[in-house]
This record gives C-alpha cells, structure tokens and sequence, in this order.
C-alpha cells in the first residue's frame, strides 16, 4: 500500500513537471511570438546631441510609429562608451533592450582597454544603423591644399605638426595613428573631450590637421571654414564627390569607416532577434530617414545580420592590430 501510494505520488510529480515544463515553454513562445509588448529602451553609450544620439532618436521615432509601443532613448556616456554596453550585456535578453553601439564601443575598446566589463560574445550583432567616413581636413587659411603637401610638411617639421581628436581611443585619434605609421611622420595628437571642439579646434587652426567625422565637419567645409583633402572609406562621398579617397591618393588600406549599429545581449531568443532585425532595416529603408542620414553626412545602414557582424569583427582585428602595435592602452 504504501509502495503504490509513493508510486503514484511519484507519477503525479512527474506529470507535474512535465506540466509545468510544457506550460513554461509554450509561456515563452507566447512571449517571443507577441514580443514587442511593452516599450523598447535603446541605450546610447554617447551624450545627449552626439553623433550617435541624433540618429538614433530619429530611428526610435519611427520605429515606435511602426511597432505601436514607445521606443525610449537612454543616454548613457562614460568611458569611451563601454559604460552603456555593460549595461546591456548585462541587460535581460528579451529583446526590450538595445544597445546603439559603435566602432568604439563594440570593436575598439577590446583591445585599448585592458580591463573591460563586457566581451564581443555578450552581444548579437543585429544591423548597422548609419556609416560615415572621416574626412582629413585642414582650416582654410592652411598653405596645404593636397595629402601629398600635408606629408611633405610633416616630413620637413617634426613633431611640429598636431592634430586634434574627440578624444584618446576614438577613430579620430586611431585615424591620425594610422597616418603617423603609415607616412613613417612624427605629428603630435592633441585630444579634446567631445567631438564639438576637437572640430572647432581645426577650423580655428588650433590645430593643423583632422581624420574629423564627416557628420561633424561637413558643415563647416560647406561654410568655407575647413578644407577637405581627402576621404577614408572604398569610394567617394556623396556630399564631397570633388573630394578623393585615401586609396586613390595611393594610401593602401586606409578605407576605414566609422559605423553605428544595434545590438542585443547575446542570449536574447533568435526569433525575438529576428523580429527586431526586420523591424530595424525596414526603418532604415524608409526615404525620409535615409535623406535625414545623408544629410548628416553618413550613409543609412541596414545590413544582413551575418555581414554586419563580419564587419564588426573585422574591426575588432584591424584596430586591435593598430592599438597594439602603436602601444594606446587607455587603463
């Protein structure tokens, strides 16, 4: 009797967590299936009115038009953006916290900080949002009106030569390195925190020369205050097409762009992942984002999850190799 007592109340254990098991599988179908339900907060590792905040808050206006639930823009600056990051690598991955990461953030920053709170495994790589080039520029009234006088100049003046950056780490500062190595120059970096003054720091001839954001400094080479000498990135841009690449000027393997992207902590369910992908490109698609990026100087994104992802670790290898070499730890 109390054998089959124990033996059925064992069976009804079990039937019970089988129970419980199933009823919290098909819970989170539901979930992934109905996701979005609630609001969508994207987390931008950059200050309010940044390069990475502008558009974002235009993308998150539309998405929340076509997702029918609020999209919310949290700002989250500090050190060099991996404060923001932490947050969503720690963040529930449900898919209702995106990261807007960055060429800093999510390829940079693992190889110029030693002790890092995140790692490339922690994110899913779901879209670029917007490229850019940088843009070497001089102010004006400079006598160099081409690469090749800008390197002759250096040449001829050691370590008399600066150029400005938004700060240690960041692709302006990375650009500049790439010069100096590559033109074998001895040109001085003079960090400026922000990317607003590192740029009026060129057009008011503080300094000599600036890999700059075109997002930053196409306005000002509009208004006559900056001279552009040439472009990274594989093909002219739109707004500067009278402009050169690097690669034409015969600098190998200066084509590097600055991108924008979104991610999500890496155990976030695929369909979940997916769903927000599709939501995202075809945001990105839409004609008045794309004419709003354009006019920012960038290019709108809206990647295939897999070729973006190869471009961010592609990234993470160049400018690792870069920082290592040129010795730029920044902790």
């Amino acid at each position: 009797m109390t054998f089959n007592f124990r033996r059925t109340t064992l069976q009804g254990i079990a039937v019970g967590a089988a129970l419980w098991a199933l009823a919290g599988s098909q819970s989170i179908v539901h979930a992934e299936s109905s996701w979005p339900t609630r609001a969508i907060t994207l987390i931008v590792p950059g200050a309010a009115g940044g390069s990475t905040d502008i558009p974002a808050r235009l993308l998150a206006q539309r998405l929340s038009e076509r997702l029918g639930q609020p999209v919310i823009v949290d700002n989250k600056p500090g050190a060099g953006g991996s404060l923001g990051s932490s947050i969503v690598a720690r963040a529930q991955p449900d898919g209702y916290t995106v990261l807007v990461g960055n060429t800093g953030s999510n390829a940079i920053n693992y190889s110029a900080y030693q002790k890092l709170s995140y790692k490339p495994t922690d994110f899913v790589a779901l879209t670029d949002m917007i490229s850019f080039a940088n843009v070497l520029v001089v102010p004006t009234k400079s006598s160099v009106k081409s690469l090749d006088q800008l390197i002759a100049t250096a040449r001829k003046e050691p370590g008399k030569l600066a150029f400005s950056s938004a700060g240690v780490g960041q692709t302006t500062h990375l650009m500049g390195e790439l010069f100096k190595e590559r033109t074998s120059t001895n040109v001085i970096h003079v960090p400026y925190k922000g990317s607003a003054p590192a740029t009026m720091a060129i057009v008011s001839g503080e300094t000599q020369f600036m890999f700059d954001n075109m997002t930053a400094s196409l306005a000002h080479i509009k208004d006559g205050k900056l001279r552009p000498l040439a472009v990274t990135g594989d093909t002219r841009e739109p707004e500067l097409p009278n402009v050169p690449t690097m690669t034409e000027l015969g600098m190998k393997d200066f084509n590097k762009v600055g991108w924008m992207g979104f991610f999500v902590p890496a155990k976030t369910p695929p369909e979940v992942a997916r769903k927000l992908t599709e939501h995202l490109i075809a945001v990105l698609q839409m004609p008045d984002v794309q004419k709003r990026y354009r006019e920012l100087g960038g290019r709108p994104g809206g990647m295939p999850s897999a070729q973006f992802d190869t471009l961010v670790s592609d990234d993470q290898k160049t400018w690792g190799e870069l920082i290592t070499s040129q010795k730029l730890q920044l902790d």
